[in-house]
């Protein structure tokens, strides 16, 4: 148990964490492997390890703790970050992270840990309590540039309802860690419907415009009732919130 208070400090921790505090590569490894024989330590996936709680039985780091230790440039983003802010409509059983690292997906304790390509370390916030995530406004850009992969677009707009504001210059700092034309287009499309609840100003939506591709695009698989916004230039349905309030089930698989 001698090491067992630091790394409960820890809450997850790695090989090379463990070196550091046995001194070590010979004694992390032995104090590892002996850890988790007495059940005091569970391994996560491949160099990654939660500490066991020895009052409750369960792992002491949360889901968004662990995520953020995955590797070491990860971060909670996309769905799983607003969740973290509490502007998730849904809890996943899924945990999206961010990471220039290539690493598989994984489960562990009943929750899927999904790894998305990170576009840089900009708008990502370190917690004092051992989670890195996204900036809220960097959330809504990843959300909107991936929410075919992250629950679908009658989710992510949930989402974005729930948020009181959202600041047009760390939005458009986002937008411009991708650097594509048409998800300044995507982008201006989305947030226009919602810029009232937003409180967003239209040199927001003026800058998304001139930053937009030429060519028109649709905002995702063609649909036979889309129409095009002018201003946009893209293809999509006609009332975002619409779908919101009729609670629409044909983006469902979006």
């Amino acid at each position: 148990m001698e090491r067992y208070k630091e790394l409960a400090a820890l809450r997850c921790f790695t090989h090379k964490d463990m070196v550091q505090l046995t001194g070590s590569e010979n004694a992390a490894a032995w104090q590892i492997r002996r850890y988790l024989q007495k059940g005091y330590i569970e391994r996560v996936r491949r160099d990654l390890y939660a500490v066991i709680s020895m009052e409750t039985g369960q792992a002491i780091p949360n889901r968004y703790q662990i995520a953020s230790r995955v590797t070491d440039d990860a971060c909670v983003s996309h769905h799983s970050a607003f969740e973290y802010y509490g502007y998730g409509n849904q809890v996943f059983y899924d945990v999206y992270f961010a990471t220039e690292k290539r690493v598989r997906p994984f489960s562990y304790d009943g929750v899927n840990y999904c790894p998305l390509v990170c576009q840089g370390n900009a708008g990502i916030i370190e917690t004092d309590i051992g989670v890195r995530v996204t900036s809220l406004e960097r959330t809504v850009i990843d959300s909107i540039a991936d929410f075919e992969k992250i629950g679908g677009l009658e989710e992510l707009l949930r989402c974005l309802l729930l948020i009181p504001l959202l600041d047009p210059n760390k939005l458009l700092a986002a937008l411009e860690l991708y650097g594509l034309s048409q998800l300044y287009q995507k982008a201006g499309y989305i947030l226009e419907a919602l810029k009232d609840d937003l409180s967003l100003p239209e040199h927001f939506f003026t800058e998304c415009e001139r930053r937009s591709s030429a060519s028109k695009t649709y905002l995702f698989e063609k649909q036979s009732n889309f129409v095009l916004h002018k201003r946009w230039k893209l293809f999509a349905p006609k009332d975002l919130k619409a779908i919101v309030n009729k609670g629409v089930t044909d983006y469902d698989a979006i």
